[in-house]
């Protein structure tokens, strides 16, 4: 079990271990593997607090019922495997302002937040807007063939090499 506390895995494993945990997506519940919808999802459940039923009621929400479902639980998994790999590793460490951050933009934790916050609700508007993110397109929709799955894959590595270029080169 040594593995587990690696700093780093090799790419080609994790690769393998997403397709076949793919595989027994489809398997087990004739789904592919994306989370961006238990976002949205999420949001209508505390929209749902304060608004009541009239939330179920848009037409987003019947589409996507603001309930916790396997794409909900798939990203539970995803933060407590994230959070259990760091602390197995021994790289678990809490930072306002991440290193790389900082030495770009300043070591204030108000700006990292805002910046956080925006970025996160582009992708979140990019993600709803393609239909699906980077795991819903980038695996599973690749692992279909779907040409339109490939699109937004090439679409979202050439966003992230634009937008690290300019924030890191460019500011």
């Amino acid at each position: 079990m040594e593995w587990l506390c690696m700093k780093q895995w090799s790419p080609y494993v994790v690769g393998i271990g997403i397709g076949v945990l793919s595989w027994f997506a489809f398997l087990l519940s004739d789904k592919p593997i994306g989370v961006s919808t238990a976002f949205s999802r999420t949001s209508g459940m505390i929209e749902k607090l304060f608004r009541g039923k009239i939330t179920t009621e848009k037409a987003y929400y019947k589409t996507f019922p603001p309930t916790i479902d396997w794409e909900w639980m798939l990203m539970v998994g995803i933060l407590a495997g994230a959070f259990l790999s760091a602390e197995f590793s021994d790289s678990f460490r809490i930072a306002w302002v991440p290193m790389k951050w900082g030495s770009t933009f300043g070591d204030s934790p108000a700006l990292r937040w805002i910046g956080s916050l925006a970025g996160g609700i582009m992708i979140g508007m990019g993600a709803r807007w393609a239909g699906g993110c980077t795991s819903g397109h980038g695996i599973s929709g690749t692992l279909q063939l779907a040409a339109s799955s490939w699109l937004a894959a090439a679409a979202f590595f050439a966003g992230g090499i634009i937008t690290a270029i300019f924030l890191f080169q460019v500011l």
